[in-house]
């Protein structure tokens, strides 16, 4: 069942266990997981090419030891350093963790080549219409790229497609960010250090700037501009802030750009729901799993597919949280924190970095600390402008807010 369907139009439907719309990180995670059980029949549906596929983005996250995707890692860094905005560096070695960046070209291909060896996976290249609940499953209608229909019916539909609007929220930041991968003309980086954060970029009015660099070779990186703030620039805006952190801050002298990524992501600390319908289920980060103080997806996305195939092998109909409470409710506080200007962002961040232990700050961001942990964090927070607003968040009304073309996170 690996070869793309070629059926005439109104084709009779076709059933599996599950249908999983959408091939990005969290489609294509999921897709993985339930086909190594062996125990679940898989149609993943993937945008056919063309203008509305997605083109080729990068994901990161921390992890240790060796994983299901090391093949795929284009590279990985035991060090991080963040730069305040007065120039200080700090590095941290957060060992055991390693910070690895996956490119999503990579990791399908890794993918496919695992599904094509499993009898009960195919990849159907067709774009998903509608996703609807039906006696006893849900059903997917299709259109190939001949314009033939067809729908798949199956026990559970798990949709990945970006949501049209997103939920009402007490507060919505955005991050937008514009990327280059550049060549430089000498070795100007350092392979084992990525730069998380670098606030030496000028601060715009409201919200934070930064740079990333995620060396790729001591002659070449990507070099990102990042703003936390509620609305995009235009790519001209953008492509003047790289040019200026290239050449003013990160003095990288001649060099090449060989390619671009660009992107928004929700900051936000509206309820994602996750499921739409008795066997109609949302994942990735139509389903919440980008975390809203900081933008990171990936990680999350592994826990969230990982535990849908073991309920789905253990009988259970669940799509368990990708965050949990205490780590929602921190966010929220934060997310209003920066939006009202209570509190510097860069200065924020940056006092983390030096204070906390590398390792327990990245479990932290991940979600995976100890409320003891989290208490010992908050210390190093600014206590004031943290406390009056922890106690104003949940008396705000939640109301919505413009819709961003939403692009995948590579956090």
């Amino acid at each position: 069942m690996n070869s793309q369907h070629r059926g005439a139009p109104d084709a009779p439907d076709e059933t599996s266990d599950v249908v999983i719309v959408g091939g990005g990180a969290s489609g294509l995670s999921l897709a993985h997981r339930l086909t190594a059980t062996g125990s679940t029949t898989v149609t993943l549906v993937e945008v056919p090419d063309g203008p509305r596929r997605v083109p080729e983005r990068t994901w990161c996250y921390w992890d240790q030891g060796t994983g299901d995707f090391d093949a795929a890692i284009s590279a990985s860094w035991p060090l991080l350093r963040v730069h305040g905005t007065d120039g200080a560096a700090t590095t941290a070695d957060p060992a055991p963790l390693r910070y690895r960046m996956l490119r999503s070209t990579a990791f399908e291909r890794l993918v496919h080549s695992r599904l094509d060896r499993s009898p009960g996976a195919r990849v159907l290249r067709a774009t998903a219409e509608t996703v609807r609940s039906t006696a006893g499953g849900a059903e997917v209608r299709c259109t190939a790229a001949d314009a033939r229909t067809l729908t798949l019916r199956a026990r559970r539909v798990f949709d990945s497609r970006p949501l049209r609007a997103l939920p009402p929220a007490r507060t919505q930041l955005l991050q937008h960010f514009r990327g280059w991968f550049v060549h430089t003309d000498a070795d100007r980086f350092d392979t084992a250090i990525a730069d998380l954060m670098d606030f030496r970029v000028p601060q715009p009015r409201h919200g934070l700037a930064f740079g990333y660099v995620l060396p790729l070779a001591p002659d070449r990186a990507l070099v990102e501009y990042t703003e936390f703030s509620r609305a995009p620039l235009t790519t001209t805006a953008y492509e003047a802030a790289l040019a200026h952190y290239s050449r003013h801050i990160l003095k990288l002298g001649a060099f090449t750009v060989d390619g671009a990524e660009q992107g928004v992501i929700p900051m936000t600390d509206a309820r994602f729901a996750r499921r739409t319908g008795p066997a109609v289920f949302r994942i990735g980060t139509a389903g919440g799993a980008t975390r809203p103080a900081t933008g990171y997806t990936f990680a999350a996305v592994q826990r969230q597919t990982q535990a849908i195939a073991a309920a789905l092998r253990d009988g259970r109909t669940t799509v368990p949280r990708p965050h949990g409470r205490r780590a929602l409710a921190m966010d929220a506080v934060l997310l209003r924190a920066l939006d009202t200007g209570r509190i510097d962002g860069p200065d924020f961040f940056t006092g983390l970095f030096r204070r906390v232990p590398p390792e327990r700050l990245l479990r932290f961001l991940d979600g995976g600390t100890s409320l003891r942990e989290e208490w010992g964090i908050g210390l190093h927070t600014p206590g004031g402008p943290m406390l009056r607003t922890a106690l104003e968040v949940p008396f705000l009304r939640r109301r919505s807010h413009p819709a961003p073309r939403i692009g995948e996170s590579h956090r």
